[in-house]
């Protein structure tokens, strides 16, 4: 089994990412992604989403289609395309959304179970958006939240 090694920023190599002593890049599970991805998220709970809406917070709901038809909007959400999400809202980028202007807004970006969000806010993080996160359990923690289920 090969050894995954992280190559740290003063060129020492320790831990599981960067390149393998063959020079390949190095792997990690789905589940170490999260894992990481989470670990710069102040993540949102269900219960302080209108809060973070009334506060100016971006909602994001990245939910396919089929998904919004078969359970419902999210109220107060923008819907984005979780394929073009990064374009959307990079602040370089000449598709950015016009409301996606404050690299310094907060965004919750919001998936159906909240791990694809994870990962889509972790990225945006990685574009400049410093206070981007996503919602815990996804619309279907916020939905059961509303039904009181």
């Amino acid at each position: 089994m090969m050894e995954q090694r992280h190559i740290a920023n003063e060129g020492t190599t320790s831990g599981k990412h960067g390149l393998d002593p063959g020079g390949s890049p190095a792997t990690v599970t789905i589940e170490q992604l999260l894992i990481e991805s989470r670990a710069g998220l102040q993540r949102v709970q269900p219960a302080d989403l209108e809060q973070e809406m009334s506060a100016g917070a971006l909602v994001v709901d990245t939910r396919p289609v089929e998904q919004r038809e078969r359970d419902g909007d999210l109220p107060g959400a923008v819907v984005i395309d979780r394929n073009v999400l990064e374009w959307r809202l990079d602040p370089s980028s000449p598709h950015r959304l016009p409301i996606a202007n404050d690299p310094a807004r907060r965004i919750v970006v919001v998936c159906n179970e909240g791990y694809s969000s994870s990962l889509a806010a972790h990225t945006l993080q990685r574009l400049g958006l410093s206070r981007a996160t996503d919602l815990i359990g996804g619309f279907q923690a916020w939905a059961a939240l509303r039904s009181g289920s």
